[in-house]
């Protein structure tokens, strides 16, 4: 059965780069920082004594695979879910064989897609980013992401990826007016296991609160003119 959409009315939004970080521009001209780029310094100490571990090097070489590795896997999962035909993706046997695991394992679940990879802002919390896709999850509307992994992923490392998604919740209710209370983080990992992590964006929003404070804090030392 071919997956149900139904569209939000969402506007288009342009990215800019200030000072090396991502924005983007509103159909208001607001410039907003990505929420990527408000998280990126939460938690980096563990990446950075990673890094310093293994070396700079293999830090890159691990992190561009990786990298790569997740972007196809998105790419055919958006496929996939718009009914197109995914087996032109067989060449990429790794990201292919990843997507099948998925597929067979959660996303027969996913129904009446409102968006994919659509720009998304808060003119309350004054962030924007980039959605991988909002539908009805077992049948409740959820912020859904996709993410690849060498290897299973323990739920504590993954909190920047609730505060992420309910942050796209609130973001879409604002264009929208559809509230958003699940968000649905679904890993596979290179072995072929497949987990589900499913929260409630109201845990995560003095999370997200604390860590934009901080960030403009710390745009407002770097920048204080």
């Amino acid at each position: 059965m071919p997956f149900v959409h139904k569209p939000a009315n969402l506007l288009e939004i342009k990215t800019t780069t200030i000072d090396g970080k991502r924005y983007y521009v509103t159909p208001e001209g607001n410039k907003y920082p990505s929420i990527t780029t408000v998280l990126s310094n939460r938690g980096k100490e563990g990446i950075v004594a990673w890094r310093k571990k293994v070396g700079e090097d293999v830090a890159n070489r691990i992190t561009r695979t990786a990298t790569n590795r997740g972007t196809k896997v998105h790419t055919i999962c958006e496929d996939y879910l718009n009914n197109e035909d995914v087996t032109k993706h067989k060449k990429n046997f790794l990201p292919y064989a990843m997507f099948i695991e998925l597929k067979n394992g959660l996303m027969r679940e996913i129904n009446n897609i409102r968006a994919q990879e659509c720009g998304l802002y808060s003119d309350k919390y004054k962030v924007a980013g980039r959605v991988d896709c909002i539908a009805e999850y077992d049948g409740v509307l959820s912020i859904i992401d996709f993410k690849t992994s060498s290897r299973r992923r323990n739920d504590k490392f993954n909190e920047n990826y609730y505060i992420q998604a309910s942050a796209y919740a609130e973001m879409f209710e604002e264009r929208t007016g559809e509230e958003v209370e699940q968000i649905a983080i679904f890993v596979v990992t290179e072995t072929g296991e497949v987990q589900k992590f499913v929260k409630k964006k109201y845990d995560y929003l003095p999370l997200l609160e604390e860590a934009i404070a901080k960030f403009n804090v710390e745009e407002t030392k770097e920048r204080p003119f």
